[in-house]
């Protein structure tokens, strides 16, 4: 091949490459953190279901999901668990090494109601490596507040009382840092999906 027919050749190659090369070189953008800067989450002490003292600090180094209810509720708690947990095993069955690396906590906004034992089989009927945790009132009021959680106990009746309370599933990273609200108001598939775009 003479120096002209290279050069023509060189120019031609260079024209039909050159766009995927910028493609391939072209790095996708991470996606934006929904809840980036956000003032959730904090430091707190509470109990598991053996009553021994669990600090949030304690899940360092660990992906976190995260949701206040409590055990006596008759509908929306159990419904959220369950599709939380469900997309969780999910995630779980189609990424086992990265489902190691995030835990289920559930906190109770009842402690009057919910000790030790009670939030201990709550957890157990979603999933074997859901934590439930209690403690004082003084405990989990503070542990609510610092992750924006709302509740309020309603009127007494014969059959008992509810509690009023808001419904988030919220996903922190590793350094405790808020990154999305699982979507449990959808499917376990959703939030299988959520937890596959975020977890590494």
């Amino acid at each position: 091949m003479n120096r002209r027919a290279m050069v023509a050749f060189a120019r031609a190659f260079f024209a039909l490459t050159a766009p995927a090369l910028l493609l391939a070189c072209k790095a996708e953008p991470p996606p934006e953190v929904p809840l980036a800067g956000a003032a959730i989450g904090g430091e707190f002490t509470l109990v598991d279901k053996t009553g021994k003292p669990v600090r949030w600090s304690q899940f360092a180094g660990s992906w976190r999901t995260i949701y206040f209810g409590y055990t006596f509720c008759p509908d929306a708690c159990p419904t959220d668990m369950a599709v939380l947990m469900k997309g969780f095993r999910k995630f779980e069955q189609d990424h086992p090494e990265l489902a190691a690396k995030v835990q289920p906590l559930f906190v109770t906004i009842d402690p009057a109601r919910d000790g030790p034992k009670q939030v201990g089989e709550f957890a157990a009927a979603f999933h074997p490596r859901l934590i439930g945790l209690t403690g004082t009132p003084a405990q989990v009021d503070a542990a609510a507040k610092a992750f924006v959680a709302y509740y309020q106990k309603g009127e007494e009746t014969s059959g008992g009382y509810l509690m009023d309370h808001s419904r988030q599933a919220y996903l922190m990273d590793p350094q405790g840092k808020p990154i999305a609200i699982l979507p449990i108001d959808k499917s376990p598939e959703a939030v299988a999906s959520e937890l596959e775009k975020w977890v590494r």
